[in-house]
Formats: C-alpha cells, structure tokens, sequence
C-alpha cells in the first residue's frame, strides 16, 4: 500500500489515465488529476470514492501555462509518482490535416510532457526519491502512414524515457515506460479515425493495460510492452525495414480501410 504517497495523473479524464489513477487511488496515493476538459471532475468525483484525496486541474497541458497551472496546483507537495499519459492522436494524411491540430498533437505529447518531466523531475531527483510513468506506445517503432505526426511524437517519447533512466540510474528515481497497442478508448474517435481498419477493429482493455503499467512503474521497471500480440508487433518492428512498415501502417490507418 501507497498510504500518504501522492500521484499526479495527467490525461486522467477517460481512458488509459483514468485507469491508471484507479490504479494510484486502489493503492491508497493522494491524488492530483488533470486533463483538458471538464469531465476530469467527474473522475474525480469518482476516484474520491476510495477514500484518498482527490484534487482535480483542468488544464491545457498542451501549453507552458497548463503545465504551470498543474504544478502549482501540487502546493508544494512531494509528488511520489509522477504518471505521464496526456496525449492526443490525429488521422489522415499530414497534408490534408490542418496545421493547428497538428501543433496540438506535438504541444500536448512532446513539449507539455517533456516541460512536466522537467518540473517534477528536478523536485524528484533533489529528493533522490520518485516514480515517473511515460505513456509511450508501440506506434513509435514504426512510421505511421496516416498517422505521421501521431506515431513520431510517441517516437520522440519512448526514446526520450529510455534516455531519462540512463542518466538518473544510480539516483532513487526510476523512469518506466508503457508502451501500449490499440487500445479501447476514447482516441480514435477523437483523433477522426473511426473508417479506418485500427480505428474498428478489437482493442486492447484500457484497466489491464493501465495495471500493467502501474505495476511496472511500481517496481522500477524500464519499459513494459502491453500484450502478446503488441510484443511481436514490437520484435518484427526491430527487423523490419522502415519503408515496409510505413506501408504495413498505410493498410491499418488510411481513411476507408474500416472493416464492415
């Protein structure tokens, strides 16, 4: 049990997020929760019925502001794990989507997170004491055609959680990946991509995959690929050449390949 420990849980509204703060609340954390809308009160609402304290931020985590608002929010409170997950996809081509939507995309997955990480990573290593939780995914082991700007900024960050817990090894913060498949939420509807064959096809739970990835942030693990068939997606990815997963993703993701 986690008594008088505290969470943060970004994207926590819906989700893997939301999962991933039942997870933190199960285990008895203190939790401070945001996203950018304003059912992460509802989730609040709910998660205080486990007893801890539940404080919730809505904000955009997409700017410096956001992240700002976020961490005052904290008042100054030893964040004990630090859950990573805000992020946001698009579909369809990258030319034919419109360039503010885009900058989302890399403002909400990259920048937002990496400014947080930042933030809370320094009060952590001070304290040489912390758990961070980086919402990676498999989609960053391979291009992803029709969903270009998506899979890059999940690229950007699977590389840089690696990275991370390379240079605080021997520090008392440890860095974990999750690094997820499709799974079923709320994102391929968001992201426009509900006539695409990954958009209709079956999906990954959301709780298994988000316990999953609690449990190895908990246990200081590096990375955690969710699934059998996420595994051997990530293995053939390694071999393969990029040009031919950049086609194999076309047949998943470009508009019209929606499964009747």
């Amino acid at each position: 049990m986690s008594q008088g420990q505290f969470a943060v849980v970004t994207g926590a509204s819906t989700g893997i997020g939301l999962e991933l703060a039942r997870c933190c609340a199960r285990a008895g954390f203190d939790l401070l929760i945001a996203a950018d809308e304003p059912a992460i009160e509802t989730a609040a609402e709910e998660l205080r019925g486990h007893g801890g304290k539940v404080d919730a931020v809505d904000a955009d985590l997409s700017t410096t502001e956001g992240v700002d608002r976020l961490y005052a929010a904290t008042k100054g409170r030893r964040v004990d794990a630090l859950l990573a997950n805000a992020g946001v996809g698009l579909g369809h081509a990258f030319l034919d989507q419109d360039f503010n939507r885009v900058r989302r995309v890399i403002d909400t997955n990259i920048t937002g997170t990496v400014y947080l990480i930042h933030r809370v990573g320094n009060d952590m290593r001070r304290r040489n004491a912390g758990c961070i939780l980086i919402t990676g995914s498999i989609a960053g082991f391979m291009p992803g055609s029709f969903q270009a700007v998506y899979n890059g900024s999940k690229a950007f960050l699977d590389s840089f959680s690696f990275a991370l817990r390379e240079e605080l090894r021997g520090t008392g913060v440890t860095v974990t990946c999750l690094m997820p498949g499709a799974t079923e939420t709320e994102f391929f509807r968001r992201a426009d991509m509900m006539d695409t064959s990954v958009g209709t096809a079956k999906k990954d739970d959301a709780a298994g995959v988000a316990k999953a990835g609690f449990e190895a942030m908990m246990s200081g693990k590096g990375d955690i690929v969710t699934g059998i068939k996420n595994n051997i997606q990530s293995a053939v990815a390694n071999v393969l050449p990029a040009g031919v997963l950049a086609r194999q993703h076309r047949k998943m993701a470009e508009p019209g390949t929606a499964k009747s």
